[in-house]
């Protein structure tokens, strides 16, 4: 299959616009905290608890495929010192 190769900037700009026009209504309610990993070529994704484990699944599927992730309705899939990630609403 083989897709082409996108930069990290490239990765990270479809994968927020594929969370946030189409994405994010379908996941965000019942899955807070979770994981999901986006294939940003194809628009596939998965949602898990743990973060390996949705990047498994697409990687499954798709071997070389650009994947863009987040943990559902945080700033960021970590944090390092254990700082609060939540989305602020």
């Amino acid at each position: 299959m083989g897709t082409k190769p996108l930069t990290i900037e490239e990765v990270c700009e479809r994968g927020t616009e594929l969370y946030e026009t189409k994405i994010r209504p379908q996941v965000e309610s019942g899955n807070l905290g979770r994981y999901l990993a986006i294939d940003v070529d194809t628009g596939e994704y998965s949602v898990a608890d743990k973060r390996r484990d949705a990047v498994k699944v697409i990687r499954d599927k798709h071997p070389d495929a650009n994947i863009w992730g987040l943990r559902i309705g945080h700033m960021a899939a970590a944090s390092l010192g254990g700082g609060d990630t939540r989305e602020k609403k």
